[in-house]
């Protein structure tokens, strides 16, 4: 220990899972017993980055409504953070990491008897020519969300390309249509949103082009071409130019690992951290990680994947926090449920697409289903669409996929709840749901899915073809 009754737990990271692991440490033990010390090379803690479009988008007037809770929060709450602190080190051997003053560079080592890793995700930034030229931005911080608001106030024009057509893609071509941008998104795959099988994607391009925004499919961006002063002004396919005043990098993130890797810590395939059930990386007694720089059981396909999620992050900081200060806590795995929007359009999926279930050798039929959002005959009903994934010959449900108008998304809850408990689509169709008029059709559209899947998994199925 270093002191010789007070432990010394140190966190790297001051956003989500990190400062939930510090807080819930403190709430069990007392600062006699447990010095915690934080480090962020950051300007901000505890803060949504899930928001950051939102904010951009103008839907969220100020950056400090994004932030949870501030530095001088955690401090009066006795946990020692300190800001503008990048760890360059972990000597897992001696129990110590190396940090370096951002602004200083001055560098210095501390101690450690418990030790938290919760570095985050960085996004993907392709090495290409001009990808680090003024002007283009990616977002993963407050920090990257003010440098993009401030160089949309400096940019000439109104034209902006989002390169990659993800969650953050999506989410931040429709924040530059509502800034008054003329957005064109430029996306490697055939339809945007790869987390959902293409025939979903395809309603989520449709609604897209519906905006405005110019969707240019099966496109991979090779460089960044700039003007006499430095500046972005347009990015370059094999086949077209596209001009651009700013570029957005929307490809997504990895895990933020390298201090890890570099410590011998044990990672995964996606290059994610290693961890028990408890969050501890494995093999190393005294080490935590969580948050986006950890790979997690997928309770549905029984395989390891990388998710950067808020959600993900606050529980693993509880559970870390939890052991940490003494109790007893875990973390058993996700289902991979995620939600997202563009205008009015809802956009959901949980568990497995259908290359997802390919993968992992798992046979399966689909149905697709069309309904409302309320009784069809009552004000406001809109339309959506269901696709459901299940297990052949076992019916075990395998993945829901919804978009459509106001109340669509927040039905995959009821999936995601389904997928947790194992349940097959025979059994969904007994599901006790609530019904209003105002709120559903007498049959709620997921459970029109669940109906259908079963009367197509009880089809005598053609061993031949199949």
């Amino acid at each position: 220990m270093t002191a010789e009754s007070t432990e010394r737990l140190v966190v790297i990271g001051g956003d989500a899972a990190g400062m939930s692991a510090a807080s819930q440490a403190r709430r069990l033990r007392r600062a006699g017993e447990l010095e915690i010390v934080a480090f962020e090379r950051g300007h901000f803690t505890s803060y949504s980055a899930c928001g950051i479009p939102y904010w951009v988008g103008g839907d969220v007037e100020e950056r400090d409504r994004l932030i949870a809770r501030t530095p001088e929060e955690h401090r009066a709450r006795g946990i020692d953070l300190r800001m503008r602190t990048e760890v360059t080190e972990i000597d897992v051997a001696a129990g110590r990491v190396r940090t370096r003053d951002v602004d200083s560079g001055a560098e210095s080592w501390t101690s450690y008897d418990k030790l938290v890793i919760a570095t985050g995700a960085r996004p993907i930034r392709p090495a290409m020519p001009g990808v680090d030229a003024p002007g283009v931005h990616g977002v993963q911080t407050l920090d990257d969300g003010q440098a993009l608001l401030d160089s949309l106030a400096r940019a000439r024009g109104r034209r902006a390309v989002v390169v990659g057509a993800g969650y953050i893609g999506v989410e931040m071509a429709e924040a530059l249509i509502r800034r008054g941008y003329e957005v064109t998104v430029v996306n490697r795959g055939t339809e945007p949103m790869t987390t959902l099988d293409a025939d979903m994607g395809r309603l989520v391009r449709e609604a897209m082009e519906g905006l405005g925004i110019t969707m240019v499919g099966e496109a991979e961006v090779t460089k960044v071409l700039t003007g006499q002063d430095g500046r972005v002004r347009a990015v370059a396919t094999e086949d077209a130019e596209y001009p651009a005043d700013v570029v957005v990098l929307g490809i997504g993130v990895r895990p933020e690992t390298a201090l890890a890797r570099a410590a011998g810590l044990p990672l995964g395939a996606h290059g994610g951290l290693l961890t028990d059930r408890a969050m501890r990386v494995r093999g190393h007694e005294n080490i935590w990680a969580g948050g986006d720089c950890v790979e997690v059981l997928d309770l549905v396909s029984g395989q390891q994947r990388h998710i950067a999620l808020g959600t993900h992050a606050n529980k693993h900081g509880q559970v870390i926090g939890t052991n940490v200060g003494g109790g007893y806590a875990t973390f058993p795995g996700v289902v991979g449920t995620a939600v997202s929007k563009v205008c009015d359009l809802e956009i959901a999926r949980t568990g497995l697409r259908e290359k997802d279930a390919r993968r992992v050798g798992l046979q399966f039929e689909t149905v697709t289903i069309e309904s409302t959002s309320r009784a069809g005959y009552y004000p406001g009903a809109s339309p959506m669409a269901v696709k459901m994934l299940a297990e052949r010959r076992t019916g075990r449900l395998l993945g829901v996929q919804i978009v459509g108008r106001e109340g669509a998304a927040k039905r995959v809850d009821i999936a995601a709840v389904a997928l947790t408990a194992g349940l097959t689509v025979e059994q969904m169709t007994a599901l006790d749901l609530g019904y209003a008029p105002p709120f559903s059709p007498v049959w709620d559209p997921v459970l029109v899915a669940a109906r259908k899947a079963a009367a197509k998994i009880r089809e005598p199925w053609d061993h031949a073809a199949g």
